[in-house]
């Protein structure tokens, strides 16, 4: 069994109000090609298909156009699941209808998961999708009182789904979750308030391959359970990144072999560095000028516009930074103060306001609310 696992496209998703939608477009191309040359069995998204919740149309019909091809044209069948940012209901719209076609769309939580069975040479492969689980959602769906945070909620569905596999036969289990010990980025939206949302590793043991979305940077959380990694750069802190598709290979033992194959974008984030006069000579050979652009300028003088300056020469600049006039100041890639999440925010707002520090039952009593809130709006208009 072969099959391609991805994650995270966040189709629609505009960065420093820019539209990605062709630079998307030119990605899935690729994986068409590798899904060709490959001689995939089947096709895996991990969750969040899509980045906002109410998504533009032009990121609808640049999925359209890529399941068509992928199973009318290619007769390759996709397993997707909806992530955090994906709204469970709109993409599971005509899920029902599309199994014909050979997409299977897990959109809302099922408490009992049913497995797409896709045969091999050596027999059947269980491919078990597990949608983004908010836990109000599985606490109420599978009248378990107990299931309070996320690491409850995927011990419940992964232990159901695990339960379906016959003694002896292969299963893949897909999920959009925080694992413990994987490494976040700038880019991923918080699962949770008042915790990390993260859960353990172990919850996925007993099944052949484990394709996890949600974390950006490709990785392995132990040797069956991997970060595919999202589609292309979504933020400064990717810049290291390199972006790719794993392709996993499944033998009748349930031995597994995981090949990354390298994305290339039609216009990169880089960062380059220097003065101003330097760099708007040009870029290096076999730098491409339409790529996104950090600048860190290390001028000590006053610039007259070096944004506009620097746009003559690279026309997607999306920041500049003066690192020599502002050390003191946090850079782009800085930003994120890990700890600053919106329960801080709120406490430095209540003791501002009110003189006193937030008590631990008003700190439980905003994250309840603000966690209701948060299911609510996923299927709100964004």
């Amino acid at each position: 069994m072969k099959f391609i696992h991805t994650a995270d496209w966040h189709l629609g998703r505009q960065f420093h109000n820019v539209s990605l939608i062709e630079d998307q477009r030119h990605l899935l191309e690729q994986l068409v090609k590798l899904a060709v040359e490959t001689g995939a069995d089947a096709f895996v998204i991990a969750g969040d298909v899509f980045d906002r919740a109410v998504p533009n149309p032009d990121a609808v019909a640049l999925l359209d156009d890529f399941l068509a091809e992928m199973t009318l044209g290619l007769k390759i069948p996709v397993i997707m699941i909806a992530g955090n940012h994906d709204s469970p209901g709109r993409l599971g719209f005509g899920s029902r209808i599309f199994r014909e076609a050979g997409v299977f769309v897990h959109g809302q939580v099922e408490v009992m998961p049913q497995p797409v069975v896709i045969n091999d040479t050596w027999g059947p492969v269980h491919f078990f999708g597990l949608p983004y689980a908010e836990p109000a959602v599985v606490r109420d769906r599978s009248g378990e009182t107990e299931v309070h945070n996320h690491e409850q909620a995927i011990a419940h569905l992964a232990d159901a789904a695990r339960a379906q596999v016959p003694p002896g036969e292969r299963s893949v289990c897909i999920a959009h979750c925080f694992a413990a010990g994987g490494e976040e980025s700038e880019s991923e939206r918080p699962l949770s308030v008042g915790g990390s949302g993260s859960v353990s590793k172990k919850h996925f043991d007993g099944f052949t391959y484990t394709a996890l979305g949600h974390l950006h940077r490709p990785q392995g959380i132990g040797k069956r359970i991997r970060y595919s990694g999202s589609l292309m750069k979504y933020s400064f802190s990717e810049i290291p990144h390199t972006k790719s598709a794993s392709v996993v290979s499944i033998d009748s033992d349930g031995s597994v072999e995981v090949t990354e194959h390298v994305l290339k974008p039609k216009r990169d984030l880089r960062m380059i560095e220097g003065e101003l006069s330097e760099l708007i000579k040009g870029p290096a050979p076999g730098e491409n000028p339409e790529d996104f652009l950090l600048v860190r300028l290390t001028d000590r003088k006053a610039l007259l516009d070096p944004l506009g300056r620097m746009r003559e020469v690279y026309p997607n600049v999306l920041h500049i930074e003066r690192s020599a006039l502002d050390q003191a100041s946090p850079t782009a890639l800085e930003a994120r103060q890990p700890g600053r999440g919106d329960e801080v925010l709120f406490a430095d707002f209540f003791e501002e306001v009110t003189g006193e520090s937030l008590s631990e039952e008003e700190a439980a009593a905003f994250v309840e609310i603000y966690e209701s809130v948060r299911l609510a709006e996923r299927e709100a208009h964004s």
